[in-house]
């Protein structure tokens, strides 16, 4: 009887421990997941868009110079993610916009040029934090006015500004957090495109697809980026007047790591410019839709596009 509560102990105690090293692999929300130094750590935010680039930045990695790498995933904010890097949680942020961190990380004013915007989070990045901004996978993931593609071909609407004629008679759906913002929320829209909407109303990000594509709204404001777009058949409209700040997306690394694995930027520098807009809302619409693990969206893409290999984007 004894022996076998000592063997019931053991066996709990064997699962108890099995269960503690399977978890240490797994990429907690701010927990890096190993205590090992060599072990390349990628930071990602809890949105699909963010958690596909950190796994197409480990996997590549991992292929072409066989470091370990893990993720320090779901993290709530790019505060959270910038926080991670600073005290050394982490290596890399996988998912960085350019607007965000002008305004936000580095507490100045906001800068509508892409190029202007790019260039000073990049030298600011560098002098304050000692990291290194790399260029633009090739995307921005901004604010963007869309409606249904019928809705657009009946009016003809291409830009913002061919909503002009007829917002008078729309209902607009919005991101609650865009309509009191300074600088880019309503009250600015208004007067930089000259018109206000029938009715503007304020919901979660994630209701305003589902509401256009219902018909309760003729126009909503959303993410460029989100895979919805596809799955809805949405039409974007040109932000013409440049009104929404840059948000180009880029990785941040900490300039302690390239130091440390001089092979690591020429690698990391492939995926300049790689990915456009359509192809990060396909991404997305793969995970969102299609519901794939971003992990299979990542490799999916690097297999198709050989690791981006010299000469075989």
């Amino acid at each position: 009887m004894k022996l076998k509560i000592l063997l019931k102990r053991r066996i709990v105690y064997l699962s108890l421990l099995l269960g503690l090293v399977m978890l240490g692999g797994c990429g907690l929300p701010g927990v890096s997941g190993t205590s090992n130094s060599q072990t390349i750590r990628i930071a990602s935010q809890s949105t699909t868009e963010s958690q596909i680039m950190a796994n197409i930045i480990a996997e590549l990695i991992q292929h072409e110079l066989g470091y370990q790498t893990t993720l320090v995933n779901n993290l709530g904010s790019s505060t959270v993610a910038h926080q991670a890097l600073l005290r050394g949680d982490a290596d890399i942020s996988a998912t960085r916009y350019t607007g965000t961190d002008l305004t936000g990380t580095l507490q100045m004013d906001n800068v509508k040029d892409p190029k202007k915007a790019t260039a000073i989070v990049t030298k600011q990045f560098k002098k304050r934090f000692n990291q290194t901004w790399f260029p633009s996978y090739g995307f921005a993931d901004t604010y963007a006015f869309m409606t249904t593609k019928k809705f657009a071909a009946k009016y003809h609407l291409k830009t913002i500004s061919d909503l002009q004629t007829v917002a008078g008679q729309l209902n607009a759906g919005v991101d609650s957090s865009w309509m009191n913002r300074k600088g880019d929320g309503y009250d600015d829209f208004a007067k930089d495109y000259g018109f206000r909407f029938k009715r503007v109303s304020p919901m979660q990000i994630g209701l305003v697809y589902d509401a256009v594509e219902a018909g309760k709204m003729q126009v909503v404001l959303g993410y460029s980026t989100d895979g919805r777009i596809k799955s809805y058949n949405l039409q974007l409209l040109k932000d013409n007047k440049r009104f929404f700040p840059p948000y180009n997306c880029s990785m941040v690394v900490n300039d302690s790591l390239l130091k440390k694995y001089p092979k690591l930027a020429p690698v990391l520098h492939r995926l300049d410019g790689k990915i456009n807009l359509k192809t990060m809302q396909s991404l997305n619409y793969q995970a969102d839709n299609n519901l794939q693990e971003p992990a299979v969206v990542a490799h999916n893409f690097l297999v198709k596009h050989n690791y981006f290999r010299g000469g075989n984007d």
